[in-house]
C-alpha cells in the first residue's frame, strides 16, 4: 500500500470529456498545487483509446492517474487478470472499483491490479438518488445484514488490504459511517492498514459541500469534482477556488 497522491487534501478532476476539452483541463490546472491527480472516464478511454489518453496527459503533468470504468469489478473473477494487464500497459496510476458482482470478484480483481503495483480504490455507495434498496433502488442498506449491501463492499477492502475509498461527498452523513465501520472493521479482524484515504464525487453539480466533507472525512481524502470545473467559463479559476476550499 502507498499513497496514491501525497498531498493530504487535493481537487481531482473528472475528465469525462472530449479528448480537446481533456487536454484543455491538464493543460489549466497542472501547475496547480492543490490538483492531486486526474479522473480518467469510459468516455475518454472508449472514444480514443486508454494509452493515447494517458499519453497527451504524461505531456504536462507526472500527476497519478485514476481510471473509472463506472463501474469496474462487476464481471466474473477471471477477467480481473486481463483488466489488470490493460491498465498496467496504460500506464494508469490507480483504478475504481464498484465491486456489485460480488465478494469472490471483489477479491480477484482486487488482487490482479495489486499483483500489477496499480493502487484500487474501492467503492459501494453512489451520490445519485434511488440506489439504495430504502431509496427505491436495489442496493441492499446497511440495517439488513451485515454481509450484503453496500457497506459490506467497503469491509471487504479492508480484508483485502486496501486504505482507499470512494465515498459520495453530497452525503456527508454516509460517509462518517464508512470511517466509523471501517476503523471498527480493523480492529474486529486484527488488521491495522495505513491512514484510510477517501475519494469524494458529488459536489458542486450535485450539491455537495466540500467544507462538510472536511468534518466528517477525517485527515485524508480528495474532492472529485466534474462538471464544476470542466463546464466553468475559466476552468483554472474554478479549479483554484475549489482547492481555496480544502
Amino acid at each position: 500500500m502507498s499513497k496514491i497522491i501525497q498531498r493530504d487534501r487535493s481537487v481531482i478532476p473528472a475528465c469525462d470529456v472530449s479528448f480537446e476539452k481533456f487536454e484543455e483541463i491538464i493543460k489549466e490546472t497542472a501547475d496547480i498545487d492543490g490538483v492531486g491527480a486526474y479522473k480518467i472516464g469510459f468516455s475518454l478511454s472508449l472514444r480514443y483509446g486508454l494509452p493515447k489518453v494517458v499519453e497527451i496527459a504524461r505531456k504536462y503533468t507526472d500527476k497519478p492517474l485514476i481510471y473509472d470504468h463506472q463501474k469496474a469489478g462487476t464481471d466474473i473473477p477471471a477477467t480481473g487478470n486481463e483488466f489488470a494487464k490493460i491498465m498496467k500497459e496504460s500506464r494508469i496510476n490507480a483504478v475504481i472499483l464498484f465491486p456489485m458482482a460480488g465478494p469472490t470478484t471483489q477479491k480477484k480483481w482486487t488482487r490482479a491490479l495489486q499483483e500489477e503495483n496499480i493502487e484500487v480504490i474501492i467503492g459501494g455507495l453512489m451520490t445519485h438518488d434511488k440506489y439504495l434498496y430504502s431509496e427505491g433502488g436495489v442496493i441492499a442498506d446497511e440495517g439488513i445484514s451485515k454481509d450484503c449491501g453496500w457497506l459490506w463492499m467497503y469491509r471487504n477492502g479492508v480484508d483485502d488490504m486496501v486504505n482507499n475509498y470512494v465515498v459520495p461527498g453530497n452525503k456527508p452523513y454516509r460517509i462518517k459511517k464508512i470511517r466509523e465501520e471501517l476503523e471498527v472493521h480493523q480492529r474486529r479482524i486484527g488488521i491495522k492498514l495505513d491512514e484510510l484515504v477517501f475519494y469524494a464525487p458529488g459536489f458542486v453539480a450535485q450539491g455537495g459541500e466540500i467544507s462538510e466533507t472536511a468534518e466528517t472525512a477525517g485527515k485524508y481524502w480528495h474532492a472529485i469534482i466534474g462538471r464544476g470545473i470542466y463546464k466553468a467559463d475559466n476552468i483554472k479559476q474554478a479549479a483554484l477556488e475549489l482547492t481555496s476550499k480544502l
